[in-house]
């Protein structure tokens, strides 16, 4: 694995208390977290005595944060905005503190009756809000791509990057959302590489979405991964696992359906987790 490529991971999918969370990661060699979950509540919804409690419990184990993985810009476009806008700058404050500049954040869902294209000034107008107020901060944003929100498909993330594409706003790049949204990931690769700066790695399959382990989906993650490397690379892989209701690594690798719905087992936080890390590990290997 090069040492310019850092695994990090959503860890409240092990478990919501941070000791257990950092027990399973030590195990894994790993060091960063990309914090949501923590302790019973999203980290950027903690008061400060939590937040300073938390920031110590890493401090004092050699755990950093990669990244916030906020929920912000995870509202209707139609709903108020001036609430959500004072939680942004909440997490901008709690990204200070814990000594990351990475906001992870979203585009606004869109209801079905209206589209993007409707909402797109809004859109445009809401985020421009939080870019300069990040820019202003000294924080980078990172926009995900996330089924039903503006920027579900390639072509609105690439829009989103040619209008606020810059220090302080940048891409995630997420096979399995693309997948879940019927966009081929390949060709969101080509429209959006120039911009990504963060990947999480989950993958999924194009007939249903169900997630599975990364490079056993339609997610193309070995070849992205593959261009990525090539093409110098240097930052955060985050496994975001989605696998507690995996099915089984075997049945799944031979194509038995049958054997699948068999063999169905509810995968600890612990297991699905490790069981991400080793999928992508093997492909760093490869690659």
């Amino acid at each position: 694995m090069s040492k310019n490529i850092i695994l990090t991971g959503f860890a409240d999918e092990i478990d919501q208390d941070l000791n257990v969370q950092m027990e399973v990661l030590k195990k894994l060699g790993m060091s960063y977290i990309e914090m949501r979950g923590v302790d019973g509540n999203n980290l950027i919804f903690h008061n400060e005595e939590k937040v300073a409690e938390i920031k110590k419990r890493l401090d004092d184990n050699g755990f950093r944060l990669s990244a916030l993985g906020s929920p912000l810009g995870k509202i209707g476009i139609k709903d108020d905005f001036a609430p959500h806008f004072e939680s942004f700058k909440r997490a901008i404050e709690i990204a200070h503190k814990m000594e990351t500049k990475n906001i992870r954040m979203f585009s606004f869902y869109i209801p079905g009756d209206l589209g993007n294209q409707a909402c797109e000034g809004e859109v445009m107008d809401r985020l421009g809000q939080f870019v300069d107020y990040a820019k202003a901060n000294e924080a980078v944003l990172l926009h995900e791509n996330e089924k039903g929100i503006y920027g579900e498909m390639a072509a609105e993330c690439r829009k989103l990057m040619d209008t606020f594409g810059g220090d302080h706003f940048k891409a995630v790049f997420d096979f399995a959302n693309f997948v879940q949204a019927k966009q081929d990931t390949l060709e969101a690769y080509e429209l959006l590489k120039d911009h990504i700066a963060y990947i999480h790695v989950k993958d999924a399959l194009w007939k249903n979405g169900a997630v599975v382990p990364a490079g056993l989906g339609d997610g193309n993650v070995e070849a992205i991964l593959r261009k990525l490397t090539q093409n110098g690379y240097q930052g955060f892989l985050s496994l975001e696992p989605h696998l507690n209701d995996f099915v089984g690594l075997a049945a799944l690798e031979q194509g038995d359906e049958k054997s699948l719905i068999q063999n169905a087992k509810k995968l600890t936080g612990e297991e699905a987790f490790t069981l991400a890390h080793d999928s992508l590990v093997q492909i760093l290997n490869r690659i």
